[in-house]
């Protein structure tokens, strides 16, 4: 039995990871990546970097994000304290889901994570204060790869739990352009 449930999303591509956790009155102990159990349900990527971030606020806001071929990067997802509400946007020339999104609520408590392919741009929005993010990445940071989407784009019409006027945002990301015009680095490859 895999320690791990994998659960599709509305947006083929992002997977929904759900670790299981063993616990007992001193506490808890879960696997929160393993490379065997994770390419036995398809994610076979190799991870190189972790990253962390924290964010004081609620409505701390980071993203669209993407890293362009040859440096593009899948992610790992999850939260170590607090909550986000996470997004990823498919962004592969001639996929059947071009420019929808998926999202899905990460909590410290429930431990869920998000895998984001190649292919996605990623933002989160924190729901608590004082949320830590920590995320695997399979390509290390390529500043002249890097892109990105606006958070507030209507043709996008991200559904965030926030409103508008809650949100903060760095000013690299409130200067992210729309989906419209966007000349995509990604291709579908038909998985």
């Amino acid at each position: 039995m895999s320690n791990f449930l994998f659960e599709t999303m509305s947006v083929p591509g992002p997977v929904l990871v759900r670790p299981r956790r063993f616990g007992d009155a001193r506490g808890w102990f879960m696997e929160s990546w393993s490379r065997e159990a994770f390419a036995k349900a398809g994610i076979g990527v190799l991870f190189v970097q972790d990253n962390h971030s924290l964010s004081a606020e609620r409505g701390v806001l980071r993203g669209l994000h993407f890293q362009a071929p040859p440096a593009g990067q899948a992610k790992l997802v999850r939260v170590l304290r607090g909550a986000i509400f996470d997004v990823a946007v498919d962004l592969r020339r001639g996929s059947p889901s071009y420019g929808r999104w998926c999202a899905a609520t990460l909590t410290a408590d429930a431990a869920e994570q998000l895998f984001v392919p190649v292919g996605f741009a990623h933002g989160f929005v924190t729901l608590e204060p004082m949320t830590e993010v920590a995320y695997k990445v399979d390509s290390p940071y390529a500043p002249a790869q890097e892109g990105g989407l606006s958070w507030s784009d209507a043709d996008l019409a991200i559904d965030w739990p926030i409103p508008p006027d809650g949100i903060r945002v760095s000013e690299k990301d409130r200067a992210l352009p729309d989906l419209a015009g966007f000349d995509s680095p990604f291709v579908y490859s038909g998985t």
